[in-house]
């Protein structure tokens, strides 16, 4: 009876080890896209608006590879200066198109308040390229 309980128990537990390592749980899992961020080489748009006037700005970036995509504009810090950067995503999977050209997307600005102001993208690691609008 005894030697019948333990065979039983090592065929439960062969079997339950059997279905665990065939279990496809992580078979169609892809990994995740990465972002980086992007340099921005030319800001081109009006050098001046009207107050709560939404201006348009074609904003030109370079990424390391073509397969990269816009992600989105987030705010950056270099040094104690303020401005903005292009996050590029990247997919998981391996590129092909290995020569980028550069990409544009557009950035919008709009002031409710009279003034100058800077509108900086980073463009190097250690500083930014600057465009000057006057909101009147």
């Amino acid at each position: 009876m005894k030697s019948f309980s333990l065979k039983s128990s090592l065929v439960v537990l062969f079997l339950s080890i059997a279905f665990a390592s065939c279990s496809s749980d992580d078979d169609n899992k892809t990994p995740a896209p990465t972002t980086k961020a992007a340099l921005v080489t030319e800001i081109k748009g009006p050098a001046t608006g009207k107050v709560n006037d939404e201006l348009s700005y074609d904003v030109t970036y370079v990424v390391d590879n073509a397969c990269a995509e816009f992600d989105k504009i987030s705010e950056v810090t270099i040094g104690d200066v303020k401005g903005l950067q292009v996050i590029a995503k990247y997919p998981s999977e391996v590129c092909t198109q290995q020569v980028p050209d550069p990409k544009k997307t557009v950035y919008k600005f709009s002031s409710k308040v009279k003034g100058t102001f800077e509108i900086k993208f980073k463009k190097s690691e250690t500083e930014f390229l600057t465009q000057k609008v006057v909101i009147e």
